[in-house]
C-alpha cells in the first residue's frame, strides 16, 4: 500500500519596505524555504521584488503573516500605530538603525513598542548588511544579535535566524535595544587602541631616527644625506615597529599567566585594561604582519637604489673573506627569512575561513608555541643585526641608543619572562590553577573551621 506523504506548507513571513534591505532579506528567505509577502503603501509600483514574492497592501500583508519584518526607516514608523489592531499579537522584527548616538531619545524598537503595544518587538538583524544577507555567512563571524521582552517572539526569530545559516546571541530585553542600534555605528573599534598604538610608535621612532641619522649628520658633518629617509629610515622604522608590536601580543598573556599565580585562582577577573589588551591582540599581530611585509618589500628594492649601485661602483675592490661575517651576515638573513615565514603562517590562521578549520589545540598550537618562536626568530635576527654595536662609542650619537636597541626592549622582557612560566615548578603550579585548582589561605580554613 503506497502511503502519500505531503510537504508541509512553507511559512509565510511578511516583510515591510522594498529597499535593498528589504529585498535582501525577502531573497534569503525565499532560498530557505519561507514564503514572502511585501507591505508596500503602493502595491502595484514599488520597484522590483525578488521572484515568488507577492506584495500586497501594508493591511493586507500584516494579517497574512504572524512575523512582519519592519525594514523602514524610523521617521516613517508613523503609519504602523494605526496597523495596530491588525499587528496585535503580530511579532515585530525591527531591523532599523541610526545614522548617530542618541539621535532619539528612545531606541527604535522601543518606539516601535509604544506604537504597537499589543505586538510582541524584537530587535534583531540591524547589525547584518544587505550584502551579508545576500551572501549568506561565508565567514562563520555573521551573528545575528537579537533581545526583546517575549521569550516565545524570540523563539520564533530564533529558528528563523538559525533556518538562515546564522548564529543568534540574545542580549536580553528590549531595553538592550538601544545597545544593539550602537552596534553598527562603531567604527573598528578593536582596531582603535592598535592603530593608535602603530601611528604612535611609527612617529616616534622616525622622529627619533631622523635626528640620529638625518639631522645628526648634518649638524657634526655638513652632509646631506636626507633622501635616506624615503628608504633606509623607513626600512628601519617599520622593523621596529613590527617587532615590537609582535611582542605586545603575547605580553598581555604573561601578565594574565602571572596575576594567576599571584591570586592563586583563575576565577577573579582581570584588570580592565588587560582585558581591552588581551582582546585586540589579533589586531595587533595583523598590524604587526603589515608592518614585517613593508619591511622585506623595501628590503627587496635596496640593490636597486641609485645610492647603492653608487657606492659599490666607488668602493669596487677585491679583499679577503672574513668567515665570521659571512656567519654572521647568513645567520642574520637565516633567521629574517625563518621569522618572516612563521610570521606569514600567524597571519593566515588568523582568518576566520582558516581558523574555523582548526581544533582549538592546533589553533592554539600554532597562535602561541609557534607565536613564541615567531619572536624569537626575529628578536634574534635583530640580535644579529645590532652585533657588537654596542660596545662601540660611535653609535650613540648624541649619547643616544640605536633604535634597534630600544625596539629589543619589550620582546626581550617577554622572551625572558616566558621562560621563567616554563620552569618545571612555575609550569605546574600555572597549570593546576587553569585546571581549576585554586590556592587557600589560612584565613579561610580557620573561619571554615569556625563555621563547621
Amino acid at each position: 500500500m503506497d502511503i502519500l506523504l505531503t510537504a508541509p506548507e512553507p511559512e509565510l513571513l511578511c516583510i515591510f519596505g522594498t529597499g535593498d534591505l528589504g529585498r535582501s532579506l525577502g531573497q534569503r528567505l525565499l532560498q530557505s524555504g519561507y514564503k514572502v509577502v511585501y507591505g508596500s503603501r503602493r502595491p502595484h509600483s514599488c520597484g522590483p521584488v525578488p521572484q515568488g514574492a507577492q506584495v500586497m497592501s501594508h493591511t493586507a500583508a500584516a494579517q497574512s503573516a504572524s512575523v512582519v519584518f519592519i525594514c523602514i526607516q524610523r521617521e516613517h514608523y508613523g503609519f504602523l500605530e494605526q496597523l495596530a489592531p491588525q499587528l496585535k499579537r503580530k511579532v515585530l522584527v525591527d531591523v532599523s538603525n541610526n545614522l548617530r548616538k542618541n539621535l532619539y531619545p528612545e531606541a527604535n524598537a522601543e518606539y516601535l513598542q509604544r506604537l504597537t503595544p499589543e505586538a510582541y518587538v524584537v530587535k534583531a538583524f540591524n547589525t547584518l548588511s544587505a550584502w551579508a544577507l545576500q551572501n549568506g555567512p561565508s565567514d562563520s563571524n555573521r551573528q545575528v544579535y537579537l533581545c526583546g521582552n517575549s521569550t516565545e517572539a524570540k523563539e520564533a526569530v530564533t529558528e528563523i535566524a538559525t533556518r538562515l545559516g546564522f548564529s543568534v546571541q540574545d542580549r536580553g530585553s528590549l531595553s538592550a535595544a538601544r545597545e544593539l542600534e550602537d552596534f553598527p555605528l562603531q567604527l573598528f573599534p578593536l582596531w582603535r587602541l592598535p592603530l593608535r598604538l602603530a601611528f604612535g610608535l611609527t612617529a616616534f621612532f622616525f622622529f627619533y631616527l631622523l635626528t640620529r641619522d638625518v639631522i645628526y649628520t648634518y649638524a657634526t658633518q655638513k652632509k646631506d644625506i636626507s633622501f635616506r629617509i624615503m628608504v633606509s629610515l623607513a626600512n628601519k622604522v617599520f622593523p621596529i615597529v613590527s617587532l615590537i608590536m609582535l611582542a605586545l601580543c603575547y605580553l598581555p598573556g604573561v601578565i594574565a599567566a602571572v596575576f594567576q599565580l599571584y591570586r592563586g585562582t583563575k576565577y577573579r577577573r582581570f584588570p580592565d585594561w588587560l582585558d581591552r589588551w588581551m582582546l585586540c591582540r589579533k589586531q595587533l599581530g595583523l598590524l604587526a604582519l603589515a608592518f614585517a611585509f613593508l619591511h622585506v618589500l623595501y628590503t627587496l628594492i635596496i640593490p636597486i637604489r641609485y645610492y647603492v649601485r653608487y657606492k659599490i661602483m666607488k668602493e669596487n675592490q677585491t679583499s679577503e673573506l672574513d668567515t665570521t661575517i659571512a656567519w654572521r651576515s647568513d645567520s642574520y638573513y637565516s633567521m629574517g627569512i625563518l621569522g618572516f615565514g612563521l610570521y606569514v603562517l600567524l597571519g593566515i590562521t588568523s582568518l576566520p575561513s582558516v581558523s574555523n578549520a582548526l581544533s582549538w589545540r592546533e589553533f592554539s598550537f600554532i597562535q602561541s608555541k609557534l607565536g613564541y618562536l615567531t619572536l624569537f626568530f626575529c628578536t634574534f635576527h635583530t640580535y644579529l643585526y645590532g652585533w657588537d654595536m654596542f660596545l662601540r662609542s660611535s653609535y650613540y650619537k648624541w649619547y643616544t641608543p640605536p633604535g634597534y636597541m630600544l625596539s629589543l626592549l619589550v620582546p626581550s622582557v617577554v622572551l625572558v619572562l616566558k621562560l621563567l612560566l616554563l620552569l618545571p615548578c612555575v609550569d605546574r603550579s600555572l597549570t593546576r590553577i587553569r585546571q581549576g585548582w585554586e590556592r587557600t589561605e589560612p584565613q579561610d580554613d580557620s573561619q571554615k573551621s569556625l563555621i563547621t
